[in-house]
């Protein structure tokens, strides 16, 4: 049992977007949550058949709260309804957002951040919110399927919002505009889990759903419906309650259907991501595993015996100064640091620029981190424990993406070194070029993206962190500002070298953007550590 101190709540969200055809947009979206919030994207899952997009993220709760709140603000801004089509029944640009606890969460507290969240997109952004599953404030509003189906969207929400009573918003005006309205609630987890038919005939699939879904007398715990998808039919289903009604049956009964129509199953998919016990109870129905338990997974010992050695080692008393006997010298080791210098120095073209300001980029995160943590446990910065921990989660996972980003950086060279040897009269040395140039412009945007995401992060530690790390933050903001520039000139020179004059135009413009903002978050940012440190 974890102590009060030990706890550490985790919260899953997975929204999703009325947008599966242009990956620009989640990607926008994306930035958003990760710029708002200390989260973890786990995945990412587009369907341009049902033009909807699937995110699946985790966090603190006010870290997933905030996440959240600037997703649906970012979607409302680039996803019109008014011009949306795709097979998925959908009421607005963020169509759902369930809120999921992970640990050390209960489903309270997901309701809370629920309602919460509700109540502010529908006063801040003028969207029409309604609350579903444990959140719901009726009965008739906690299941999904009464408040959006395939015959009750976006288009007929529209007619009836500001005059039928049932269809009154939980929070938010009574009109319906280009972003639509947003169902927000709390639930427990649920699998999205897609079976494709051996035909191009929906009402194959159409029957196959009604047999299934515990609505028409199938199985409890599934909820399903037949779509189009690429060409094929496809029965598309949420397990509500996995453990009860497992995976291999809802399988097995689609199997058996399926025959009566004198089609097949082709393939199944899952949208986002699924628990372990998912895998683990399909695979003990099909292989008759009678005698399995879930401890002979390899990793799952192995994670049980380091949690074992980790609570040990916590449990241990500290060794007494005395006790510790003098060790016998060892020959230094030079550091990491010392190394990738020694290396940039070294005259080959790699590592060189890009993989400089990757790592310019990786410090900024962590200093930014580094305050984060020096705030967190300290008594004068309680009302912005929850906020530090979230930065720091943040700051980690940029400081993880933009080391990693160090390596892609020589890899992207690498490449165009390769392409630009190749023979001047072999056929694919131009397509070759092209390629790895535009990787080595893609790069670099990413590392200035993260970049300005790092600065972000430390003008949020230089606003409310520990102000004895003051001149830590503003470090931070130099270097993130380094790694931006240096970064976009990287953009900028191999954008030179596309024979694409509209995709250069657009490197060009999204690198002038991100730098601009980057210089005004400087001056902004070095204000604030001025001001707080008594130095103006």
């Amino acid at each position: 049992m974890l102590s009060e101190a030990m706890k550490r709540p985790l919260v899953e969200c997975i929204p999703n977007f009325s947008e599966g055809r242009r990956p620009e947009v989640i990607e926008a979206i994306v930035r958003a949550m990760r710029s708002a919030g200390g989260v973890y994207i786990l995945d990412i899952t587009s369907d341009p058949d049902h033009n909807r997009s699937v995110v699946t993220f985790a966090g603190t709760p006010a870290a997933v709260e905030a996440a959240m709140f600037a997703a649906i603000r970012q979607a409302a801004e680039l996803i019109d309804m008014t011009q949306h089509q795709g097979e998925h029944p959908r009421l607005g640009a963020t169509d759902v957002v369930p809120f999921v606890p992970l640990r050390d969460v209960t489903m309270d507290e997901c309701v809370a951040i629920a309602r919460r969240l509700g109540q502010r997109v529908g006063e801040e952004l003028g969207l029409p919110v309604y609350l579903y599953e444990y959140a719901a404030t009726r009965p008739d509003r906690q299941n999904l399927a009464d408040l959006r189906n395939a015959s009750f969207q976006y288009e007929q929400l529209k007619e009836v919002i500001s005059t039928d009573p049932a269809r009154m918003p939980d929070f938010g005006p009574a009109e319906l505009g280009k972003a639509g309205a947003t169902i927000i609630g709390a639930r427990a987890p649920l699998v999205a889990f897609n079976v494709f038919l051996s035909t191009p005939d929906v009402r194959i699939a159409d029957q196959i759903a009604r047999a299934v879904r515990h609505s028409n007398g199938g199985l409890r715990y599934v909820k399903a419906a037949g779509f189009l998808v690429e060409g094929q039919a496809q029965v598309s289903m949420n397990l509500t309650d996995y453990r009860r009604t497992p995976v291999a049956r809802v399988m097995e009964m689609i199997r058996r259907e399926a025959a009566r129509y004198g089609v097949t199953v082709t393939c199944s998919e899952l949208i986002g991501l699924a628990p372990q016990d998912f895998f683990v109870e399909a695979a003990r129905w099909y292989l008759q595993l009678d005698k399995f338990v879930p401890d002979q997974i390899l990793e799952m010992r192995i994670q049980r015996a380091e949690a074992a050695e980790a609570e040990l080692i916590a449990a241990e008393p500290p060794v007494p100064e005395d006790a510790a006997r003098p060790m016998p010298a060892v020959e230094p080791v030079p550091p990491a640091p010392a190394a990738f210098v020694e290396a940039v120095a070294a005259g080959t073209p790699t590592p060189g620029g890009g993989a400089v300001s990757a790592l310019a980029g990786a410090l900024s995160a962590a200093l930014a981190e580094m305050v984060a943590r020096l705030t967190v446990g300290k008594k004068r910065y309680a009302e912005v424990e929850q906020t530090m921990q979230a930065v720091a989660a943040a700051a980690a996972d940029l400081r993880a993406r933009l080391l990693a980003a160090i390596d892609e950086d020589v890899a992207a060279f690498e490449k165009v070194l390769a392409a630009s040897r190749l023979p001047k009269d072999d056929p694919h040395r131009s397509q070759a070029l092209q390629e790895a140039t535009i990787r080595a412009a893609d790069v670099p945007l990413e590392v200035a993206r993260l970049a300005l995401e790092a600065m972000r992060l430390a003008g949020q530690v230089a606003a409310q962190g520990n102000v004895n790390a003051a001149s830590d933050a503003a470090t931070a903001v130099f270097m993130g500002l380094a790694a931006v520039e240096g970064a976009a000139l990287n953009v900028r020179i191999n954008a030179a070298g596309l024979d694409d004059p509209q995709l250069a135009a657009r490197y060009r413009r999204d690198v002038a953007t991100l730098v601009e903002t980057a210089r005004a978050l400087r001056e902004s940012i070095l204000q604030t550590v001025e001001a707080r440190a008594a130095l103006a």
